[in-house]
């Protein structure tokens, strides 16, 4: 046990993110890089977290870093390693700071000691590459125990949340008093949301970020009708009886610039076949996570099929379990559904879909999300809480229409009516099929929420206004 993993990430031209916005803020953004480049001299911005893929946190680091390489800032991550006792530990502390005691375990100086073994292990391929004068910034509670050791390497801890809750209870306390003396010594606190931050965080030290999207990624590139088709139908995730599976895949353009290959997949979907052609597509997209409540989707869905439009279906897509380290829940999670899926009579079960999107290319990964997203007549978001969902905003730049519980950064990102519907109790699900029928019965109003959408992140979620602020950020902490 012991070491890291530094995950390599290509340039990528901040020209390209300049295209996309108006005169005035694409020249904002060209000044702001030029600030940090001047700024930061022969010093490296690191990022520090648990895993490389399969979640949304890894996916910002990508984007963030590829546009802040492409402006000249030399800026690295590095993935620490851990063993399963560690993410039992940090997978706690994420319930219990989203409100929840998930598994009920303690969080007292046995906790402790397993939680520091770990990073004390890693820390010393950390200290033989951060240099005095770094900014280091600190993903979640899996790093908060470095701010210590970062700090004595005479280097600039940075504490990075990007999850939390508004409003505390008892388990957000037992959360929070654990951090506490892990980060209190950070020399700045970045959340997704102001009120996530607990009281002893020094308002002075906090910045406020909100997560953005690539627009140019596999998960968002554009699309047409025609290669969504073809993506799906060679991933045998959507069926085609006639035509069947492509014998060349559909290309695509990967992160470096280079051109990939859909591979041909079966057996994605579990226990089950491809999706009928013509059927509706209700879709959800997420980490196979209790708080995303796949669960109850899943059963809300299939106690009212009678309110439904027989065409629709039900598409539940998450991560292969096997290829996310630090997330021990998800094999349960999954298996859960599985069963509940089982025990339903033919006539529901034909209508409900579960799928495992493979994590070995993380590249084609994304481009089927992109695919069954702009495949999907509603996508939904269905969690019990969110620190920001990026499942929703992916969903929003594609003009898709999105049914999203009215929680945590979701409120930030959709305007209920008018960029999307939100659901006031996320456990209600005749709320949520009330929303969802509205939706399939009057398409142009669907469409009309999909383009207002579109809109609105262009206008606050792209990764322009991410990297402004982040330049903000080092001018306060490392003049």
């Amino acid at each position: 046990m012991g070491g890291v993993q530094e995950v390599h990430v290509q340039d990528v031209p901040l020209e390209m993110l300049a295209s996309q916005q108006a005169p005035g803020r694409a020249e904002e953004l060209r000044a702001r890089a030029q600030r940090a480049v001047a700024l930061l001299g022969h010093r490296t911005v690191w990022n520090i977290s648990s895993t490389a893929h399969g979640g949304g946190v890894a996916e910002m680091l990508q984007t963030v870093l590829a546009y802040g390489r492409g402006a000249g800032v030399d800026t690295r991550w590095l993935v620490i390693e851990g063993s399963p006792e560690f993410f039992t530990v940090t997978k706690r502390i994420h319930n219990l700071l989203h409100g929840f005691p998930g598994d009920g375990g303690g969080l007292g100086r046995a906790e402790l000691e397993v939680y520091q073994a770990v990073l004390d292990a890693d820390f010393a391929a950390i200290a033989e590459r951060v240099r005095p004068g770094d900014l280091v910034l600190l993903h979640d509670p899996q790093t908060a125990g470095l701010v210590d050791g970062i700090r004595g390497l005479g280097a600039i801890p940075l504490w990075r949340c990007h999850i939390g809750r508004d409003g505390h209870n008892p388990s957000t306390t037992r959360g929070w008093h654990f951090l506490h003396g892990l980060v209190g010594d950070a020399a700045g606190f970045v959340f997704s949301r102001e009120s996530y931050a607990p009281d002893w965080v020094p308002r002075d030290r906090l910045t406020v970020i909100a997560p953005s999207l690539d627009p140019f990624s596999p998960k968002n590139q554009p699309l047409d009708d025609a290669d969504v088709q073809a993506v799906l139908r060679r991933a045998s995730l959507v069926a085609d009886g006639i035509r069947g599976i492509e014998p060349v895949g559909p290309r695509f353009v990967r992160r470096d610039g280079s051109v990939g290959t859909v591979r041909a997949h079966i057996g994605l979907l579990v226990d089950d076949e491809p999706v009928p052609e013509e059927a509706r597509v209700v879709l959800q997209v997420s980490r196979w996570d209790r708080l995303k409540d796949m669960g109850g989707l899943l059963a809300g869905f299939a106690g009212r099929l009678d309110r439904l439009p027989d065409d629709v279906h039900l598409l539940l897509v998450g991560p292969d379990v096997a290829g996310v380290d630090d997330d021990p829940e998800g094999a349960e999670v999954l298996e859960e559904c599985r069963e509940f899926r089982l025990e339903l009579p033919a006539a529901a079960r034909a209508r409900i879909h579960l799928a495992q999107l493979p994590m070995d290319d993380g590249d084609e990964n994304a481009l089927l999300v992109n695919a069954l997203q702009r495949h999907a007549t509603v996508v939904v978001q269905k969690s019990l809480e969110e620190g920001f969902g990026l499942t929703v905003t992916e969903p929003m730049w594609k003009a898709r229409p999105v049914v999203a519980s009215a929680v945590g950064g979701i409120r930030d990102q959709i305007v209920d009516g008018e960029s999307g519907l939100l659901l006031a109790d996320p456990r209600d699900a005749d709320e949520m099929v009330a929303a969802l029928t509205r939706l399939l019965d009057d398409p142009s109003y669907a469409a009309r929420l999909g383009a207002a959408a579109r809109e609105r992140v262009r206008e606050r979620f792209l990764p322009d206004r991410h990297l402004v602020q982040y330049g903000e950020l080092f001018d306060r902490v490392a003049r």
